[in-house]
């Protein structure tokens, strides 16, 4: 009891000494204003995607609707070739006679017309159907045809009461040389197909595709599908493209400028025979060349059923991502050959 008597008045003291001068502290000098909330004035970019069949960035909705593959005709008559500068995707393949068609692949840059289409090839159901879609063509045998349609892809095929306003002929090209189709017209008419899934991986810029990390320098290409099918590639290093030709020759557009590809993907492929059809046989795996930017990497190539995509990988198992843009890929028979210069 005597030290709490001694311990409180002290105690008590200085907690009236605390408040006091809590008390006077209120008659003291203002607390600082803070200054108003900062405003940002940073304006975020418009959402953008990008366009599945060439990994270009496009702004959000610019590319909404389905692919157009068409079998387009590579015979000397047929040349040059409606619409195939704007092509996505090219698709070179062995037919009879060592001659080569293409399939090309339209969906970010369709234009008014496309053409010549020939026939459809056994192999064609293998490259379209992983896109979905849309495909095109002037007819075939019967068991094509009805491969084709079962793969559920869209088929428009030339004098058939359906395309008879989206097809016609041309008089500037002889027949069978001469059959075009009205794409944009024939896109509408299908306009509640999906987008086809994107097809390669992408690299965002040029810069960082895996051929330019990786590869070494290979700034022309020489590919030979049979005697008489020699097509080639050169680098155009001011333009960042490869500019194709064949029959020894420029291979032009018709306003006179040389195809061209910002990726040429060559893959070797065995080829089969389908009642005296070459059938070339792309469920399976082999070696891969990606060039881009004046530069090649070796790869393999696998696609593991009709409706998967063809997955590009390097010696490490590493996805190979192409540069965005347009993309040829060579379908360059085992019994070929691939030569790459400097």
């Amino acid at each position: 009891m005597r030290g709490a008597g001694r311990g409180g008045p002290a105690r008590s003291a200085a907690g009236l000494a605390v408040v006091a001068l809590l008390l006077t502290g209120c008659d003291g000098p203002p607390m600082p204003v803070p200054s108003p909330a900062y405003t940002s004035t940073y304006i975020p970019p418009a959402p953008v995607v990008l366009a599945p069949l060439t990994g270009e960035v496009q702004a959000e909705g610019a590319v909404p609707g389905p692919s157009l593959a068409a079998k387009i005709d590579n015979h000397p008559d047929a040349r040059p070739q409606i619409g195939l500068e704007h092509a996505d995707l090219v698709f070179e393949e062995l037919v009879e006679g060592g001659l080569t068609r293409y399939v090309a692949v339209w969906q970010s840059d369709v234009p008014a017309e496309i053409g010549p289409v020939r026939s459809i090839r056994p192999m064609d159901p293998d490259i379209i159907a992983p896109l979905g879609g849309i495909v095109a063509y002037s007819g075939g045998q019967f068991r094509f045809v009805e491969a084709m349609k079962a793969t559920g892809v869209v088929n428009a095929i030339h004098g058939q009461p359906d395309t008879a306003d989206l097809m016609f002929r041309t008089p500037d090209k002889r027949a069978p040389h001469n059959v075009v189709v009205r794409a944009p017209k024939l896109i509408a008419k299908h306009g509640d197909l999906a987008p086809p899934p994107q097809q390669f991986a992408f690299a965002p810029d040029l810069a960082g595709s895996t051929a330019v990390r990786e590869g070494v320098a290979a700034g022309g290409i020489r590919l030979a599908f049979s005697a008489g099918s020699r097509p080639f590639w050169d680098f155009d290093p001011a333009a960042g493209v490869y500019r194709r030709g064949q029959a020894g020759a420029a291979d032009l557009d018709p306003a006179g400028e040389p195809l061209s590809a910002v990726n040429v993907i060559v893959l070797r492929v065995p080829i089969g025979n389908d009642g005296g059809v070459p059938k070339t046989e792309l469920i399976g795996s082999g070696v891969a060349w990606i060039s881009s930017g004046g530069r090649t990497v070796e790869a393999t190539w696998r696609k593991g059923a009709q409706a998967g995509l063809i997955r590009l990988v390097d010696g490490t198992g590493t996805v190979v991502r192409l540069a965005p843009g347009t993309s040829w890929i060579e379908l360059v028979p085992t019994a070929g050959s691939v030569d790459f210069q400097p």
